[in-house]
């Protein structure tokens, strides 16, 4: 898979953004990292590694970080198997987001 962020950089602005939110590297780079070796042609692909992702319409898929304590949302493209990252936060800032169109 092919992972594209909204900036160059989002993951590592959002690390370095609130030093009380590093603690979610170490876990975002293991689902980078799991995700760059992915081949997800279907949402189904996608549960089977990450059960506790939520498959949400239009490709859509949130996953949950670091126990649940951060989300990430993400945007993927199935046939070109293309990941968009467009939202990381805490669970009370993902709250506050509409996943399904952010």
């Amino acid at each position: 898979m092919r992972i594209i962020a909204l900036s160059t950089s989002t993951l590592k602005i959002f690390w370095e953004n609130d030093p009380k939110d590093l603690d979610s590297k170490e876990s975002t780079m293991a689902w980078y990292h799991h995700a760059l070796k992915a081949d997800w042609d279907t949402p189904k692909k996608v549960k089977a590694d990450f059960g506790n992702a939520s498959i949400l319409k239009d490709g859509r898929v949130v996953f949950n970080i670091s126990g649940n304590k951060y989300r990430l949302i993400v945007w993927i493209n199935y046939e070109y198997r293309i990941i968009y990252i467009r939202f990381i936060g805490t669970h009370k800032q993902y709250d506050k987001v509409d996943a399904q169109i952010i």
